[in-house]
């Protein structure tokens, strides 16, 4: 009997050890919001990394907050008049919704943290209130179609000002930015000059050059499958047309654009090509962002992530959240 109490409490302890302590935490209330625990991001110091596919993790937006992302990423579907989160149709699971992973769980987390009246308001991390979060939501189905949901869904963080917003003169900056990428479509986004709270994800594999060039519409699927579509953009693509009043990233498939480092380190025309896209980013205010970087061998990861910071990407498109924030990639990329 002693052996069996013995091996239960072993097993116990295993279960327990293996799940974050923030699971056993954070319970939904009867209107459907998440209550977090107020220590949630009490001690975490936000890092310029991405949660790629962020709700496959078993802890959806807790994961990558506790980690410190200043970055989620959220794939939508929308079926039935819902915005279900899955990374493809199949995958599609009744209760997962972008409200309840993403936009309900925020609202609670900041209602927490803006309770004081008359208050600055002050972001998802404690010991950075000023530190935005950026809410990239990836939509899969019809752009056209899509938008109308997202902004009727956002209305909660819209309504008690958390969202970043372009009010027709300047960016006002909030805890929360959101970047619609995929099937987004640009000049819908872009269609009401005077209030924007959706900045679009602007491809960068456009902009290496400076100048003004035509968008590929052959590649437009290709595209629109790898993560960031072209939906909705215009014929030319010029200097001006992606800026900080209607666009926040600029992002990029490394693999695509870059192409694999078969000789296992960066060469120097990769290295010029890098840096002519941050830097044509970075002209437009916007921020970079790989996505599609080698994630095998871990040296040769860690030497392209190195390289990135250092050359100014602004943040690390990351799956494996533990060696980005071990790695302080970061550390001698001042101001980002």
């Amino acid at each position: 009997m002693i052996g069996v109490i013995e091996f239960i409490t072993l097993l116990c302890g295993i279960v327990v050890s293996f799940f974050s302590e923030d699971l056993f935490d954070i319970w939904n209330d009867e209107n459907g919001l998440v209550n977090w625990p107020t220590a949630l991001t009490k001690d975490v110091l936000p890092v310029p990394c991405h949660s790629h596919n962020d709700y496959t993790r078993p802890m959806p937006l807790v994961s990558a907050l506790k980690a410190g992302c200043v970055g989620v990423e959220a794939d939508v579907w929308l079926i039935d008049e819902e915005l279900y989160i899955a990374h493809t149709r199949p995958k599609v699971t009744h209760g997962r919704t972008l409200g309840s992973l993403y936009v309900n769980p925020l609202m609670s987390l900041l209602e927490e943290r803006n309770s004081a009246i008359n208050q600055t308001l002050h972001g998802v991390f404690e010991t950075d209130p000023d530190q935005n979060l950026v809410l990239l939501i990836d939509f899969k189905t019809n752009g056209a179609d899509t938008l109308p949901y997202v902004i009727s869904h956002l209305s909660p963080l819209r309504d008690r000002g958390y969202l970043t917003h372009w009010n027709g003169a300047k960016v006002v900056n909030r805890p929360i930015t959101v970047v619609a990428t995929g099937s987004a479509p640009f000049e819908l986004l872009t269609a009401n000059s005077t209030y924007r709270d959706i900045f679009y994800d602007a491809p960068l594999e456009l902009m290496e050059d400076g100048e003004p060039k035509p968008v590929q519409r052959a590649r437009s699927a290709r595209r629109k499958e790898e993560g960031q579509g072209s939906s909705g953009t215009p014929s030319a693509v010029h200097l001006g047309t992606y800026n900080p009043s209607n666009s926040y990233y600029a992002s990029g498939s490394y693999d695509r654009s870059i192409r694999f480092p078969w000789k296992f380190y960066i060469t120097s025309n990769q290295l010029n090509r890098i840096r002519a896209q941050i830097n044509e980013a970075h002209r437009r205010g916007l921020k970079v962002r790989y996505w599609s970087t080698p994630s095998w061998p871990r040296n040769l990861r860690n030497h392209i992530w190195s390289v990135l910071v250092r050359e100014g990407a602004d943040l690390l498109n990351v799956d494996d959240l533990e060696s980005a924030i071990k790695g302080h990639w970061w550390s001698n990329n001042e101001g980002r």
